[in-house]
């Protein structure tokens, strides 16, 4: 697997959290879950959404639900923008994922 900067900027405002990926072509933002129903915005983009080995395919702009306890991963296939929006109180980068993500 190779690692790149997804550019990621963190969003906070009043109980909600929104972190903002921008993948290039061909790369993953890796398989993942959360213990709560969150939305996700393609800002920019196509890409496709595996959730539990459902694949579907999106194309900017377009909201996605992803729920509760479901695995999921997002493979851009044209440079893509996309924004995970979460409630949350947290507010500190370096624990935000540690709170939302399961095993992080």
């Amino acid at each position: 697997m190779i690692e790149i900067d997804l550019n990621i900027v963190h969003h906070f405002s009043s109980g909600v959290y929104a972190k903002q990926m921008e993948l290039p072509a061909g790369h993953f933002a890796i398989t993942h879950k959360h213990t709560f129903d969150h939305m996700s915005i393609l800002a920019k983009g196509m890409v496709n959404v595996t959730c539990d080995g459902a694949q579907e395919t999106y194309h900017a702009p377009d909201v996605v639900t992803i729920k509760a306890d479901v695995a999921h991963k997002i493979h851009a296939l044209t440079d893509s923008v996309w924004f995970c929006v979460h409630q949350t109180d947290e507010t500190d980068p370096d624990k935000i994922d540690h709170t939302l993500i399961e095993g992080a």
